[in-house]
């Protein structure tokens, strides 16, 4: 029964209860149910275009970004939350820009560590049914009703992937991400996964049943790079995306004032 603080389950075609987490609105639900009438669609679409445009103003005058997956629920006192922050420390000391989902856990941990030595720390939130917070260490975050939106802009303003246990969502972001990679919608840029004994045994399926089946090839999981070791993993990003592709800084992008933009990003 529903008390009030958070929206109830929203109902299913058949007549249940949606499994896992709803959208804050029932209208979001609804929207993946079909067809619905032309009005409702454009307005959607005009809801998608703005989180766009949100994402783009905020993120545009970041620099070189580093984005770091993993899950909300490690504590401050987990092994990972303590990897997290070391990696954000080390990627700030690089001059890179810490991009997370702005959530708890890794993402925490990750924008904290870069916080530790005065580096940006930048968060793209989520809204979620029970209320995702930016976490207490970004130096600038933005919120975004889609999901698709959210992981278009942790991937477009990112040279390099790193990503720490999670769970289906962090599973989402670092195969999707393997596929743009794959299929050459995003360049080869490294992406490495921290966390041997929870990561291993799924690299030794893919190594060993989807490599032997062929569905995916040796070079393709040779660009996954598998460690427990923050400096070796942020050696590996610094050097891939300096020396293999050159890049120093994004071009310079000078702020608009007719905009409200500011090199912060825009005036809310």
């Amino acid at each position: 029964m529903n008390d009030g603080s958070l929206p109830g389950p929203v109902p299913s075609s058949s007549g249940g209860a949606s499994w896992g987490k709803s959208t804050r609105s029932s209208d979001e639900y609804y929207w993946l149910e079909g067809p619905q009438s032309r009005r409702r669609e454009l307005l959607r679409l005009v809801r998608i275009l703005y989180d766009f445009i949100k994402g783009y103003r905020a993120l545009h005058f970041l620099g070189p970004c580093v984005t770091v997956f993993g899950s909300a629920r490690f504590r401050e006192d987990h092994r990972y939350y303590h990897m997290a922050r070391e990696v954000g420390r080390l990627l700030a000391q690089k001059g890179f820009t810490v991009l997370t989902g702005g959530g708890p856990g890794i993402m925490e941990a990750a924008n904290r560590g870069a916080r530790d030595v005065g580096g940006k720390s930048i968060g793209c939130n989520i809204e979620l049914p029970t209320e995702q917070k930016p976490n207490p260490y970004l130096d600038q975050w933005t919120e975004f009703r889609y999901f698709f939106v959210r992981k278009v802009m942790l991937v477009k303003y990112s040279c390099a992937f790193i990503v720490f246990p999670g769970g289906f969502g962090t599973l989402d972001e670092i195969f999707e991400t393997a596929t743009l990679i794959q299929t050459g919608k995003i360049l080869r840029f490294p992406v490495v996964v921290l966390g041997m004994d929870y990561w291993g045994p799924l690299h030794d399926f893919l190594k060993s049943t989807m490599v032997q089946e062929g569905t995916i090839t040796s070079e393709e999981l040779s660009g996954l790079m598998l460690t427990d070791s923050p400096l070796d993993a942020v050696e590996r990003v610094f050097t891939e995306v300096t020396t293999n592709f050159g890049i120093k800084a994004w071009p310079a992008m000078r702020p608009s004032w007719v905009l409200g933009e500011t090199a912060r990003g825009p005036r809310e």
